[in-house]
């Protein structure tokens, strides 16, 4: 049996700008290295279906790496579905300052770039990593989109066609865009406010009740807030195909949108974890050029919108004035994305401020941006989620919450309640009729 360093090769790269990052030799050996280091840890067996088959390839060869076939090795990193656990809770990464240098879900996401180089994009994944395409089709349907959607003969065709799984349940679109009500609300969408914020393509196309809600607690709290215009979908579905080109694309065009309200000195606001962690981690590592300079700037303006709230909490603007909460015990869901980018759970800690006592459960949900759409991952989604789900039961509350809207969608439909964002809990909290007298907590 080879002897292998768990030390860093000579193909080591997270980096697309560098030449290295597509060596086909140095991909291989830091898979090699990578599962070897992985093999001797095993700590993250129970997180998703890439380490359980990893390790189960490797025990058929005696424990042998280097015996992982290409389709084994394949096997492996198709599973992954990029939910960030393993690198949060890895002891061996860069974060950590450790000389092993093991990102796994970077080093899944080169593998899968390298991947797309060499064969390009299936008309599935062109369509299921373009949510901003997918919103202007449903919304020239004028609602037979979200018809269609739960129609037996239509799913059967989306399976066929866009390996969509039949029984996923999926997220109505609006009939008015974000944008659209924020322009019909007169808000103002020209740098020079505080804060400038980034309602994600979600909140845009399917659930733009989230951004109105967001917007009133940021004006309940002072904060002069813009709107951002020009913008869409910050490239996270185009990335998990593993195509480069589509996320600069998209990167791109937020940049140029955002960029004249962060040189005004605005804050990004962020309502999904997942886009602020890619303005935050990705951006500035993925692009090149100009765009990546630029993207350090965002990186360093972006924050969370609950994270921005909470750093107000010792001003006097902060404002705590609430009439009515969820309830004394509400069930919080801690996203995956946003435990990546390391900043705490603010929308739970402001919630607790309206009297209400969260129960936390930081289990993945298994939805992980497509992934529990396809075919292949829905029944997989199902059975890594099972914890979370569980555990958000557990809490015998009324109310859930979480910062993703997508993991709101996955607990809708396999648990049997839908979560409410956080800015959402708090607008109706300012509200006297929003959930009634507010209860006391014991804090």
């Amino acid at each position: 049996m080879t002897n292998i360093s768990y030390l860093p090769s000579e193909g080591l790269s997270y980096d697309p700008s560098d030449a290295v990052y597509w060596d086909d030799a140095g991909l291989d050996s830091e898979i090699t290295r990578v599962f070897e280091v992985c093999h001797g840890c095993r700590m993250c067996f129970k997180y998703c279906s890439s380490f359980k088959d990893l390790f189960v390839f490797v025990d058929s060869h005696d424990g042998d790496v280097t015996q992982v076939t290409l389709d084994e090795r394949a096997a492996v990193m198709d599973t992954c579905f990029q939910c960030k656990l393993c690198e949060v809770q890895c002891p061996y990464t860069p974060q950590e300052g450790h000389e092993f240098q093991l990102d796994f879900p970077k080093l899944v996401a080169r593998y899968r770039a390298t991947q797309h180089r060499k064969h390009g994009s299936r008309f599935r994944d062109r369509i299921l990593g373009n949510p901003d395409f997918a919103g202007a089709m449903a919304r020239m349907s004028f609602g037979i989109a979200n018809v269609a959607n739960r129609v037996g003969v239509h799913r059967w065709m989306m399976s066929k066609v866009l390996g969509v799984h039949p029984k996923k349940l999926l997220p109505d679109f609006a009939s008015k865009t974000f944008t659209a009500r924020a322009k019909k609300a007169r808000r103002s969408f020209e740098p020079g406010g505080e804060a400038v914020l980034f309602a994600t393509c979600y909140v845009e196309n399917n659930q733009p009740e989230i951004g109105d809600d967001t917007l009133a607690v940021l004006a309940k709290n002072q904060v002069e807030t813009r709107c951002a215009e020009g913008v869409g979908c910050c490239g996270m579905p185009a990335w998990e195909y593993g195509d480069l080109d589509e996320l600069r694309k998209r990167a791109h065009k937020n940049l140029d949108a955002l960029m004249p309200h962060v040189d005004a000195g605005s804050k990004v606001l962020v309502v999904n974890p997942t886009c602020s962690m890619m303005f935050r981690k990705e951006y500035p590592e993925l692009l090149e050029g100009e765009d990546r300079e630029r993207a350090k700037k965002l990186a360093e303006a972006t924050a969370d919108v609950g994270e921005y709230i909470w750093s107000l909490r010792k001003e006097e603007r902060f404002n705590t004035d609430f009439a009515s909460n969820a309830g004394e015990t509400v069930a919080y869901h801690a996203p995956c994305h946003l435990r990546a980018q390391r900043v705490g759970f603010k929308g739970r800690d402001l919630v607790r401020k309206t009297g209400s006592k969260p129960s936390t459960v930081v289990e993945c949900c298994g939805h992980d941006g497509t992934w529990a759409m396809k075919n292949e991952g829905f029944e997989d989604s199902q059975r890594w989620g099972a914890k979370a789900f569980a555990g958000m039961k557990q809490a015998d509350a009324e109310v859930w919450i979480t910062d993703c809207p997508l993991a709101a969608t996955q607990f809708e439909q396999h648990a049997g309640r839908k979560p409410m964002h956080p800015m959402t809990v708090l607008a109706r909290s300012y509200e006297p009729d929003g959930f009634g007298p507010p209860e006391e907590s014991d804090e």
